[in-house]
């Protein structure tokens, strides 16, 4: 049935009370770059520093986005006394190298989707982060986004009735002559990981973690999984479809059906989106829930990280939305669905993954 109003967003507005935290970021790249332009411009966080293996590189990096400080290692960048958090923003194939070093410095960490690159490296960041009594927390940003929460307490009060089923998909045309890393087995690429995430952890808010995975697709000559359609079984009455490509563009959105009625995001699955909420049958009603922030496609960027400062003021070391047992059980099903590829990096061989 149709709800009779839309529950309020839960938005990170900055300036609330939260920390003005110092950010340092290890990864100067294209990603880099855009959140740091969005951090500056719409949250009360300072970005002050920035590493890379290349000095050059992070000084050109500060210039470009106003940043106080660059570094040309990463060892000094997370060394910087004046750094309370870092970003890392490099390929998922450093994310747990990287991430225990800027731990073991005492920082609070950001690290971009995956967090990890296998359900054992996630386990140990997180012992890491435990034993370090730092924040740890996975950049991933539809969370944060104000229709996150508006998702979960519309099927929390039941206006759906009982989720069944999510039908999702992400894919992007990535052209494979340019030799992009998502084609690079070394660098961790494959569709899964980067864009298959989106899906699955739209499936995981709602559904928790599947009891059952079927996978299908095919590998790129590389090696990497190029395209992958996953059935993902929850218990014995409900089950989720989800597609990702980096060979393929395709609709990049979400479904979520209830017994009651059903929800679509009808913008991106990755992106701030507005929603549709209708019920079970045939031309019914229909209503529309749209953001009411001015923060649109990446500039949204700025709220996890409003987010991160929120939960480092009220002691927390993880994320309650996203917490690190859901990420791990995230990257174990992205595991299973690899394994069923037959795609394995050698980080996953060295572990036993």
């Amino acid at each position: 049935m149709l709800p009779e109003y839309f529950p309020e967003p839960t938005i990170y507005t900055p300036d609330s009370g939260e920390p003005t935290l110092a950010w340092g970021i290890l990864g100067p790249g294209w990603i880099a770059g855009v959140w740091a332009d969005t951090v500056a411009a719409n949250t009360a966080q300072r970005v002050v520093a920035v590493g890379s293996r290349s000095r050059d590189r992070a000084e050109a990096f500060a210039v470009a986005h106003g940043i106080e400080r660059a570094h040309g290692s990463y060892e000094a960048l997370v060394a910087d006394p004046g750094v309370d958090v870092v970003y890392i923003a490099t390929p998922q194939s450093e994310h747990l190298s990287l991430g225990l070093m800027a731990i073991a410095a005492g920082k609070h960490v950001l690290i971009e989707k995956p967090l990890a690159m296998t359900r054992v490296e996630v386990d140990e960041l997180a012992a890491a982060a435990r034993s370090a009594d730092v924040l740890l927390m996975e950049g991933m940003w539809t969370r944060y986004l104000p229709q996150a929460s508006v998702i979960r307490t519309l099927v929390s009060d039941g206006w759906l009735g009982e989720v069944s089923a999510v039908v999702a998909d992400h894919g992007q045309a990535i052209p494979v002559e340019l030799g992009h890393r998502l084609y690079r087995p070394e660098l961790g690429g494959g569709a899964l990981l980067d864009l298959g995430i989106y899906p699955v952890q739209l499936d995981s808010m709602l559904l928790g973690a599947p009891t059952e995975i079927v996978a299908t697709g095919r590998r790129s000559d590389s090696g990497v999984d190029e395209t992958v359609s996953l059935v993902l079984r929850h218990g014995a009455r409900n089950q989720s479809t989800i597609f990702t490509s980096i060979a393929t563009r395709t609709p990049s959105k979400g479904h979520i059906a209830g017994t009651d009625g059903r929800l679509e995001l009808l913008d991106s699955i990755n992106g701030p989106s507005r929603l549709l909420v209708s019920d079970g049958g045939w031309f019914t009603p229909q209503r529309e829930w749209d953001d009411p922030t001015d923060l649109r496609d990446l500039a949204a960027l700025a709220w996890e990280a409003t987010a991160l400062a929120t939960f480092v003021g009220e002691g927390r070391r993880e994320s309650p939305v996203h917490t690190l047992e859901e990420t791990a059980a995230i990257i174990d099903t992205l595991d299973r669905a690899r394994r069923l590829l037959g795609v394995r990096w050698e980080s996953a061989v060295r572990a036993g993954a």
